[in-house]
Order: C-alpha cells, then sequence, then structure tokens
C-alpha cells in the first residue's frame, strides 16, 4: 500500500476561517439568519396546517418544501457556526459521511420536488376542468415519497464513492460543510470515477427535473400568452414567477458547483456559490412564496389574530 495513505479519523472544516477578523460579525448574522429561515419555512408550514382555504396541492407542495428547507438548513449551518471558531471546527469521518448524505439526501429530493412543483402549475393551468383529477391527494403524496426515495439513492450512492476513496495525510476541508467537491481534493487517488459517477448520476437527477421545469414552463408560458385578460395573465404569472426564481437560484448554483471540471475549483468561490443553495435559498423562500402570494399572506395573518384574540 501506498505510504501516503493514512487511516483518516476526522476533518477540519476551515469554512471562512480565512476572515478571522469577521468571526464576531459572521457569528450572528450566519445564526440571525438561520433562525429567520426556519421561523419562515415554519409559517408556511402552519398556515396550510391551520387554514382551510390552503388545502389544494400546489399549497401542500409549497408546505413539504418549507419542511424540506428546514431540514436543509439544519444540515448545514449549525456546524458552520461552530466551525467560524478554530477550537470547534473539527468533524469526525463519519460525521463527514452522515453530513454529506443528508445534504445529498435532501438536495436531490429538493430538485427532484421543484419539478413536481412545476408540473403542479402545468396541470393547473393547462389542464384546469381535470386539475383535481389529476393531482389527486394520492398522487401528491406519491411524488413527495418518490423525491425523497430518488435523493436517498443519490445520496446513498455519492457518499459511498467519496468515502471509499483513499485519503493523504491531509485533513483539512477548505468548506463550510462536508460536500462532494472539497472531500474528493483529499484524496490520494485519481478521482476521475468519482467525476463521472457526479456528471452521470446527478446530471440525471438534477437536469432531469430541470427539462420537466422547462417543458412545463413552456406550456405555461404559451397557455398564458393565449389569455385574453390582462388581469389573469399578470395573476398566472405572479402565481409561477415566484417558483421560477427559487428554481434559477437553486439550479443556477447548483450546477455550477457540481458540472465544473476539477481544474475550475477554486475554494473561496465554492463557499460562496454553496451558501446560495445551503443558506441563502432556503431563506428566501418564505419571502418569495408569502410575499408574492396574497392567499398565504393572508392566512398568516388570520393565524395571528386568532391567537391574539385567544
Amino acid at each position: 500500500m501506498n505510504s501516503n495513505h493514512t487511516m483518516v479519523t476526522g476533518f477540519i472544516l476551515l469554512g471562512f476561517s480565512g476572515v478571522i477578523e469577521n468571526q464576531v460579525f459572521l457569528f450572528p448574522i450566519f445564526l440571525c439568519t438561520y433562525i429567520i429561515t426556519v421561523c419562515g419555512n415554519l409559517s408556511i408550514i402552519l398556515a396550510y396546517k391551520l387554514s382551510l382555504s390552503l388545502r389544494t396541492p400546489m399549497y401542500f407542495y409549497l408546505a413539504n418544501f418549507a419542511l424540506l428547507e428546514i431540514l436543509y438548513v439544519s444540515c448545514t449551518v449549525p456546524k458552520m457556526l461552530s466551525s467560524l471558531w478554530p477550537e470547534c471546527n473539527a468533524i469526525s469521518f463519519s460525521g463527514c459521511a452522515i453530513q454529506m448524505y443528508c445534504v445529498l439526501l435532501l438536495g436531490g429530493t429538493e430538485s427532484c420536488m421543484l419539478g413536481t412543483m412545476a408540473y403542479d402549475r402545468y396541470n393547473a393551468i393547462c389542464h384546469p376542468l381535470l386539475y383535481t383529477v389529476i393531482m389527486s391527494e394520492v398522487v401528491c403524496i406519491q411524488h413527495i415519497v418518490g423525491s425523497y426515495v430518488v435523493g436517498a439513492v443519490n445520496a446513498l450512492i455519492h457518499t459511498t464513492f467519496t468515502f471509499s476513496l483513499p485519503f493523504c495525510d491531509r485533513f483539512e476541508i477548505d468548506h463550510f460543510f462536508c460536500d462532494v467537491p472539497p472531500v474528493l481534493e483529499l484524496s490520494c487517488q485519481d478521482i476521475w470515477v468519482n467525476e463521472l459517477v457526479i456528471f452521470l448520476i446527478a446530471g440525471c437527477v438534477i437536469i432531469g427535473s430541470f427539462i420537466v421545469i422547462i417543458i412545463s414552463y413552456v406550456e405555461i408560458i404559451s397557455n398564458i400568452l393565449k389569455l385574453h385578460s390582462t388581469s389573469s395573465k399578470k395573476k398566472t404569472f405572479a402565481t409561477c414567477s415566484s417558483h421560477l426564481i427559487v428554481v434559477t437560484i437553486f439550479y443556477g448554483s447548483g450546477i455550477f458547483m457540481y458540472f465544473r471540471p476539477r481544474s475550475k475549483y477554486k475554494s473561496g468561490k465554492n463557499s460562496v456559490v454553496s451558501l446560495m443553495y445551503t443558506v441563502i435559498a432556503p431563506l428566501l423562500n418564505p419571502f418569495i412564496y408569502s410575499l408574492r402570494n396574497k392567499e398565504v399572506k393572508s392566512s398568516i395573518k388570520n393565524i395571528f389574530v386568532q391567537k391574539k384574540k385567544f
């Protein structure tokens, strides 16, 4: 066996250690971001649960998506907060593998769920008379379960391939969580097989879902343009634009992160890009969907009004 190989028991997450002088400012910023993200997405879930007017497939997907975002940020931000301090930035080998699996599971699930949400909007706008039949409760549950299954299989493949590699005597992960590209950088072995797996498996999940979204919105836009009423066009487009904003942030940063040649990886840039889909997107999700949706805003207001009465 090559003498450069060693038994790895843990890693050091460098995170944003390059800006040590700003740690005192970064910690409260990321902490507040995490709290706002959890509370904002939780408000969407509560609005769906407590408001009968939101019991439709669209809001069923939105509530599940909000839960997914809470789990997503909870996998990365708490450890990122601790890694801001040099004495707390260690992570065990098994802990790193578990974190990678959870992040990939939730990321793959989110990708599929965004595709199902686009399909839901397609049926609502293009087949309004058959909408409740096509998007029945059973079908919606199957879509959610299917998204998690795809995410779980995707995560298992990437995590297994990554942690079956031999690692050199470098233990510092130049990132704020255990993501695939920065962990692969520590391997002593040629990682072309892993890169191929990323392009093939992740490509099927991300690009496949993205194609579903594109096809759905091409049909949606063509139907919107056929509407004669200007107010109907604006209302329909407003409903879809929220989803398109989330799709752009998630897929734009995700594709940039995972579908680049190894020679193009730059740790500092990677951390900023990863922040977009692991922290910023979940933070913006409740604002994008709530502030641009009168029904959600009205339901949340009614919940608070009823609580005040009691």
